[in-house]
């Protein structure tokens, strides 16, 4: 049911500028304000369109992609082939931080229980140099005809639906989605710091072979797909979800640095790497919306050629997205000598998080399914998407329709998925320290 004027202040006790804010957060009626659409795939026919002194970079990647692609497809089908079977194998699948723990002591990755998930590890880097997400990769070392992905297919695919895969054998092989290619890497080289050279040599070479997947993975303009080569869809947007970007920058950044537990990379790919991050911070400060001539935050995903937010899943509009963004801001926060136009993307960001706050409000979950209650000493909360240009939290359902009420949607998407978090909080908090070594200069 929707929430009331009287309802929704009733009791409350919010100053009036948090009143207004409430007002504008929590809608009066409830209804149907949009109907997601697919966001455009990287194709040949796109990038002819574009200004032609942009074509040959993105030629040469989309080409690129494609030959990747077809290698990787070609690796499977030979060992099919040789083993004599028509179909691959499906490997286990399991959340990456329980195989590949990053937060264990520094001796205990030169352990046997280490060492046996980095064999793993290196059998199943695909032969682009990536992984693919959700792997058991404490289980077993890949088998001849194995595939490098286990079942990621949604288990709830309609027709139309901007999920389905053009081919369902072929899904998510190499991604930066749910921490993959990152983690492998940032595990691979615990292991390595762990060992003596002679006993780290495959895990080394592994390695090498996942930087150049980020290499040859980051758009011309800098940002990252969520998959890589290329498989059409929402995958080939500038993907922020998930971290999938910020992951890849801090990753090269410590690459670039060439010291501590990095010192054994290879003496060209620091520079490398410290190109790529600058691409990348370019992207960044790129793809921050605009309205009305001033900055505020980021989407989910957007598109490599216009920079503009697109959709992701049926559900997921091109928004303002609070908590990708919460995510960049940290990461350029953390920059350790920012340049004024990361400062001013940063400052920008600060005040649309502070505009959009919702005041007075719990979101919590129910017999009725999820909903905002109010809760008078409640901390500061932001819906995950926000309408551009109003300032409105709006949601998605599977049946592409958007919302502005959470508690229009279907059960299922209602409670299964995250319509508000206080992300943005940590930001604020975070930026009371650093706004002092870094002032607004407006």
């Amino acid at each position: 049911m929707p929430m009331s004027r009287s309802a929704g202040l009733a009791g409350v006790g919010l100053s009036l500028r948090a009143h207004l804010l409430v007002l504008a957060a929590v809608p009066l009626s409830a209804a149907v304000v949009g109907q997601n659409t697919a966001a455009l795939p990287l194709t040949a026919a796109r990038i002819a369109s574009l200004p032609r002194r942009q074509r040959p970079s993105w030629k040469a990647y989309l080409e690129r992609s494609i030959r990747q692609m077809q290698a990787d497809r070609l690796a499977l089908q030979a060992e099919l082939n040789r083993a004599g079977m028509s179909e691959p194998l499906t490997p286990p699948g399991a959340p990456s931080a329980r195989t590949m723990p990053l937060n264990r002591p520094p001796e205990w990755y030169g352990t046997p229980e280490a060492r046996h998930v980095a064999d793993i590890i290196v059998s199943f880097q695909t032969p682009a140099g990536g992984w693919s997400k959700n792997l058991n990769l404490a289980d077993h070392l890949r088998r001849l005809g194995e595939s490098f992905a286990p079942n990621n297919l949604s288990r709830f695919l309609g027709a139309g639906d901007f999920d389905a895969p053009h081919d369902p054998h072929w899904n998510y092989v190499g991604t930066l989605d749910n921490d993959a290619t990152t983690t492998e890497l940032q595990f691979l080289v615990r292991v390595i710091a762990a060992l003596d050279a002679g006993e780290s040599a495959s895990y080394r070479t592994a390695f090498t072979r996942g930087l150049e997947y980020l290499f040859a993975a980051q758009f011309p303009v800098g940002g990252w797909p969520q998959v890589w080569p290329l498989e059409g869809g929402y995958h080939d947007a500038i993907t922020y979800n998930d971290g999938a970007v910020t992951e890849t920058l801090q990753l090269l950044q410590a690459v670039a640095s060439g010291s501590g537990n990095f010192a054994f990379v290879p003496s060209a790919l620091p520079t490398r790497a410290h190109a790529a991050v600058a691409r990348g911070l370019t992207c960044i400060l790129a793809t921050q919306i605009v309205e009305n001539g001033r900055r505020t935050v980021w989407g989910q995903q957007h598109d490599p050629f216009t920079l503009q937010p697109v959709a992701g899943r049926n559900y997921e509009p091109p928004a303002q997205c609070s908590s990708e963004s919460a995510t960049l801001v940290r990461f350029l926060m953390d920059l350790p000598d920012p340049d004024p136009a990361v400062v001013t993307a940063v400052h920008a960001a600060v005040a649309w998080f502070r505009k959009t706050a919702i005041e007075g409000y719990v979101y919590q979950r129910g017999p009725d399914g999820a909903r905002l209650a109010p809760s008078p000493a409640a901390k500061p909360i932001w819906a995950r998407y926000y309408k551009i240009g109003t300032g409105r939290p709006i949601f998605g359902d599977r049946d592409k329709t958007i919302h502005d009420t959470v508690e229009e949607l279907s059960r299922e998407r209602r409670n299964g998925y995250s319509w508000y978090n206080y992300a943005p909080q940590e930001v604020l908090d975070q930026y009371a320290a650093w706004s002092q070594s870094h002032p607004s200069r407006d």
